[in-house]
């Protein structure tokens, strides 16, 4: 029997270096058609508009309560019908005949606009709103919408809050003049008697108005304004220009009224039919009641026996006008009395060369001849 070779499957190594699989390529992913890259972009757009409009709605929210805060604090500026702006809740006459200012604050109004807008209050009826500061940009407002009704016809104005007492009015009336230095001591003292007079103010008699009207004034000038206004109520019925009065004058005036009541009188008849009477004239009337000798500073005096008689007096009023004449320099306005000529111009003539104004005055006067 043959005998059979068992034969073995033996394997051996490989030398072959193992080479690692290839990673699975990952899963390609499906590719978007035109379409829906339209739909995600437009998507993506409108919520970024959505997100900006909402935060343009947050700020015009903010800006709209900050206004209407504003504008409830009266510290926003309207412009309101000139006509639905009434003066019948403070009084504040204004002494004397004429405002000699008035004309300067028109053209400057006309010119460059108001810079400091009025305020007033609403009237509880609806009916416009009662004026508490800016008096005489009201005049001035009022005087250029007769020229213009169209262009003037609004005023700009800071609506104030209702609510603040009559007393409060009335300070806020006066404090913005006092400040500015616009109102003279007279125009204090009628404002002192008319907040004494007024049923809705807290105090009656003057020293009480003296002192609410006038909390920031040092003591002096509180008992100027006094002294002022007790020379009004004795003699204020005859003065014409009473604001001209100065300090000094006014305050010896009414010792001097007080201690001497016939010199009531003597002012009553010497004032009495003058009504052409210029600034001049008045202040030395008063002058010769407290002594002339006193006031050489504020002016020439005529001593008492060189007073003008009546008949002069009547005779010089006669001759005085007033007129307004156009110029290159633009209009001016002339006043033309005996031995007085005033013109007045929008122009400053400190700043000329002295010997050219001399020479201009010179040629004006040689003029007239």
């Amino acid at each position: 029997m043959t005998r059979k070779k068992r034969i073995f499957d033996v394997e051996m190594p490989d030398d072959t270096p193992e080479v690692a699989p290839a990673p699975a390529e990952p899963e390609t992913t499906a590719r978007r058609g035109p379409m829906a890259s339209a739909i995600s972009e437009n998507a993506s757009a409108l919520q970024a508009r959505n997100a900006a409009a909402a935060a343009i709605r947050a700020e015009n929210d903010e800006l709209a309560h900050a206004f209407v805060a504003m504008r409830a604090a009266g510290q926003v500026v309207e412009e309101i019908p000139l006509d639905q702006v009434h003066t019948y809740l403070l009084t504040r006459e204004r002494l004397g005949s004429d405002d000699p200012e008035l004309d300067d604050l028109v053209t400057s109004i006309r010119e460059v606009g108001l810079s400091n807008p009025i305020r007033v209050e609403a009237r509880t009826d609806g009916t416009g709103y009662e004026l508490i500061q800016g008096f005489r940009r009201l005049s001035a407002y009022r005087v250029l919408a007769e020229e213009d009704p169209e262009r003037w016809g609004r005023v700009p104005a800071l609506v104030l809050p209702r609510g603040e007492d009559i007393a409060g009015l009335y300070r806020r009336m006066v404090d913005e003049n006092v400040v500015r230095k616009d109102l003279s001591f007279a125009e204090m003292a009628n404002a002192a008697q008319n907040y004494a007079a007024d049923p809705a103010t807290p105090v009656h008699d003057l020293q009480g108005a003296v002192k609410a009207l006038f909390q920031s004034a040092p003591y002096s000038k509180r008992s100027y304004i006094r002294a002022f206004a007790r020379m009004l109520d004795l003699i204020g019925n005859y003065l014409m220009y009473p604001t001209e009065i100065p300090r000094k004058l006014g305050v010896d005036l009414a010792r001097e009224l007080e201690d001497r009541p016939e010199l009531i009188g003597r002012i009553r008849d010497d004032l009495r039919d003058w009504d052409s009477r210029s600034i001049h004239d008045e202040l030395e009337v008063l002058r010769r009641c407290v002594g002339v000798d006193r006031y050489m500073d504020d002016g020439p005096v005529l001593p008492a026996r060189d007073a003008p008689t009546r008949k002069a007096q009547a005779d010089r009023g006669k001759t005085k006008t007033t007129f307004d004449i156009r110029t290159g320099r633009g209009r001016v306005k002339c006043t033309a009395a005996v031995g007085r000529l005033e013109i007045k111009i929008d122009r400053d003539f400190s700043t000329m060369d002295r010997a050219r104004l001399e020479r201009a005055i010179a040629a004006l006067i040689d003029g007239l001849d």
